[in-house]
C-alpha cells in the first residue's frame, strides 16, 4: 500500500499524523510525506513603496523552513509509532496545496490520501477553501482525512 501524507504543521496535520503512526500498515506499505511551501503571492507595486528586492525570495524560504519543521515533526512521531518499520521518504513541493497534493497523488501512484482537516465552515470556508475537501472530491485514489475533535469543535 502506498499512503501519501500531506502535513502542514498544523495541529489538524498532527493529528493526522498520529493517526498514520498509531496503525498497523500491511507488509511492504510505503510512505510518503510531503508538505506544501505556498508561492508569496506577487504584487504589482511601484519600486519606490515596493518591499526590499529579496523580500519575496525571504517569504519563500521561511515557506519552505515551515515545511521542513512539519515534515520533521511527522518523521520524529512516526519513529515513535506502532509501525517505526515504515520507512517514509519526504519531499516539499512548492505550490499551491490543493493542486499539489492531487498531482503529487497521481504522480506518486497513492492508494491513500491522509490529511487533516482545520474544520472551517461558512463564511471561512469560502474565503479560506478547504484543502481536504479539494482532495476528497478530485483525488483517483482513497482519501482519509482526519479531523481534531478540539478545533471542530470551535
Amino acid at each position: 500500500m502506498k499512503i501519501l501524507l500531506a502535513v502542514d504543521g498544523s495541529t489538524c496535520s498532527e493529528v493526522a499524523v498520529n493517526e498514520v503512526a498509531r496503525r498497523p500498515w500491511p507488509e511492504g506499505s510505503q510512505l510518503k510525506i510531503i508538505s506544501v511551501a505556498e508561492p508569496p503571492p506577487i504584487t504589482a507595486i511601484p519600486d519606490t513603496w515596493g518591499p526590499p528586492s529579496d523580500y519575496y525570495d525571504l517569504l519563500e524560504q521561511a515557506g519552505r523552513n515551515r515545511a521542513s519543521v512539519a515534515i520533521e515533526k511527522a518523521v520524529a512521531r512516526l519513529r515513535s509509532g506502532v509501525e517505526p518499520r515504515l520507512q517514509p521518504t519526504t519531499e516539499i513541493i512548492t505550490g499551491l496545496p490543493k493542486e499539489v497534493i492531487l498531482q503529487e497523488a497521481d504522480r506518486w501512484e497513492a492508494d491513500l490520501v491522509v490529511l487533516g482537516s482545520h474544520g472551517y465552515r461558512n463564511l471561512k470556508r469560502l474565503w479560506l477553501g478547504s484543502v481536504s475537501h479539494a482532495v476528497a472530491l478530485h483525488a483517483n485514489c482513497s482519501v482519509e482525512i482526519v479531523r481534531d475533535r478540539a478545533a471542530s469543535a470551535l
